[in-house]
Order: structure tokens, then sequence, then C-alpha cells
């Protein structure tokens, strides 16, 4: 018997991809599929999007499962080949790649590669993690050029440190420094990331990046994914495995740390941090069993969750309970429990089962 899954609602994704054009002006959208696609799995991910213009990974190893699971889309390398093996590779594979420093660029220009390949220079426009000084931008394009191994003209990106911050400057000052480095080339243009799709239409250039909100996750936690009309894909659910008649005063679990306050009924649901549920929940993080917010009481089990189902019992074993999902936002989760929602996702370990499905949980 199955207990902890994640229902995936591939439908839900195709919608958000959808929607996430809309809000962009139908320009093409890359979906970001890095870290098995935010814990959703970059393969099924990649097949339920045929319409998706390219695909983004961190590393090649993510873009190379893809290509062996038969994806033939453009695939962009965010963080470039780490090595002239990798960039080998790349040209390989038809991947497209970034180049953000001195010695990938170096890599290209003493690498025999049997494809030319397509190329995107990160400008460190505020993010400063990342990228050359826009000062450096036309001497890269020149040695690039140069090469002799480019398919097409440069392409350029940059990424935005503080797109969820609304009241932030640096997003508009972000954006007005890319555009004028990159006015006067003719390669295609990239900032925009779920954030910058969401809340900055001024972002929206040749190409815009959506990972987290492709998933129906919104990156601003003061909102939630269904506020901007996309809907959930992940659905994170176990079962009641036991029910408890719990006296007032008595504590439940690790070092006791809570108490009840009065007699009430304890739950017992099949999830722990084994599953990938946070050990550092706190009491009161909500779960939904049976039409209803249950608080989690006491500390977070390797394998179990116990949770307060109040005194007036309606419940049996067997009951699904809800962690996140289409009933309980996971916005909301991560706030309870101070971390954020790309986290939960993408901690889940292979102990929770995935079901993919095409239409909502019933």
């Amino acid at each position: 018997m199955i207990t902890a899954e994640a229902v995936i609602n591939l439908a839900a994704l195709r919608h958000n991809y959808e929607q996430l054009k809309q809000k962009c002006g139908n320009k093409p959208i890359i979906a970001v599929l890095k870290g098995d696609a935010y814990g959703h799995d970059a393969l099924k991910t990649a097949q339920a999007l045929p319409q998706a213009e390219m695909f983004a990974v961190s590393r090649i190893e993510e873009a190379l499962e893809l290509r062996e699971g038969g994806i033939t889309h453009p695939i962009l390398l965010l963080e470039g080949c780490f090595c002239p093996a990798d960039l080998q590779h790349a040209s390989a594979l038809g991947l497209e790649t970034v180049i953000h420093c001195e010695e990938q660029l170096a890599h290209l220009q003493s690498t025999p590669i049997s494809t030319p390949l397509k190329v995107w220079l990160k400008l460190d426009t505020g993010m400063h993690r990342l990228g050359i000084h826009p000062c450096e931008l036309h001497d890269y394009i020149t040695q690039l050029e140069a090469t002799q191994k480019l398919s097409g003209p440069v392409g350029f990106i940059s990424h935005l440190s503080c797109a969820d911050n609304l009241t932030s400057p640096a997003t508009s000052a972000q954006v007005e420094l890319f555009l004028a480095q990159t006015a006067h080339y003719a390669g295609a243009k990239s900032i925009a990331n779920s954030a910058g799709i969401l809340y900055w239409p001024e972002s929206h250039l040749d190409y815009m990046r959506s990972g987290i909100a492709l998933y129906g996750i919104s990156p601003n936690q003061n909102d939630t994914g269904q506020d901007h009309g996309l809907r959930c894909v992940m659905t994170l659910r176990s079962q009641l495995i036991a029910i408890r008649k719990h006296k007032s005063q008595h504590s439940v679990g690790y070092n006791q740390s809570w108490t009840a306050p009065r007699d009430t009924h304890i739950g017992v649901i099949a999830m722990g941090y084994g599953d990938g549920y946070p050990c550092s929940a706190p009491t009161g993080t909500p779960v939904y069993i049976n039409g209803r917010l249950v608080p989690i009481v006491g500390r977070v089990s390797m394998d179990m969750i116990t949770v307060d189902l109040g005194p007036n019992l309606q419940d049996n074993v067997g009951d699904n309970a809800e962690f996140w999902g289409e009933n309980l936002p996971i916005e909301h989760v991560a706030n309870h429990i101070g971390t954020i929602a790309y986290e939960l996702v993408i901690k889940l370990t292979k102990r929770v089962h995935k079901r993919f499905m095409a239409e909502p949980l019933s």
C-alpha cells in the first residue's frame, strides 16, 4: 500500500505554462527544469510540455538525462560548462550554454568541438553571483565571435536579485542596465524569472524563464500561485495510520515538546523527515484532513507526524492527509515553517511515491 505520495497534476502544469505566456504577451518562455523540475520529475515535466520553446537546467548531467529520455527541445545550461569535457558534451548533445566568466571563455577558445554552440553571455546587473561586468561586454563579444564556434548571434542573459520584493528599486535598475548594455547587439535577451513575469512587465524581453511559477507556486511568500491564476501541480499527501484518545496535560512525541490543553484525539500520519517533510515544522503547522485544517503537534519524527484532531472526532484510520496542494497552499505551509516553498518541493526523498495524472486530484 502506498502511503506518502506526491501527486503531480500535468494538466495543471500545462495550464500554468499557458497562463504565464499570456502574462508576458505570448512571448517565448524557457521552462526551467533544474533540481529535477523543482522536485516534480524533470523528464515527466518535459514530456508534458511539448509546446515549450526551450528548457533550462543548471548542470550538464540534468541535460543528459533529458536527452537520454528522448527530449529534443533546445536545452540551456544556466551555469554553463564547468570544464572542456562538458563543453564537448554540450556540443555533441546540441545544448545551449551560458558563459559567465573568463575561464569558460578560455575553454571555448581552446577546446575543439564537433558542432557550433549557441552561447548566451551572462551579465552581472546586480545579483553579484555569476556574470561578467558590463564594462567587459564588448571585449567578450569580440573574443567569442573570433572563436568561430558559435551557432548564431550571442544571446544575453541576467538574473534579477530582488524581483519578489515589489517595493525594491533594484529590479528596475537591473533591467535598465541590462537594456542599456545590450541595446546595440542583435542577440536574444532574457532577464525575467518567475517574479519578473508576474510583477515586472518591463523585464519581459525576448525570452522569459519560469521556474517556481511553472509549478503553481508564487515566488513571493506574501501571496500564492492561486492569486495569479496558477494551479497547484504537486499535492503531497499520506494517510492516518492511527488515532488515539489523548488526555489533557499529557504530552506527545520526542522531548515532550507539546502538552495537550484538553482531552482530544491524536492522529498519527505516515510522513516525516525521512520523506523530506521538515523536522523544523513547529507545532501549529497546518495539515488538511477531511475538509478542515488541523495542527501538527509535537516534533516531526523520521516516519510519523502527529496532529490534533480535536475532541469531536470525525476521522478514521486510512483517511487522507494533505500536507500541501490544492486544498492547502504550499506558500502558507512554508510561512509556518519559516522556509521557502522551493525548499519544500525539492527536498522530498525517494520514499515519496510520485503519481502523475492529467486531471485534478479527487
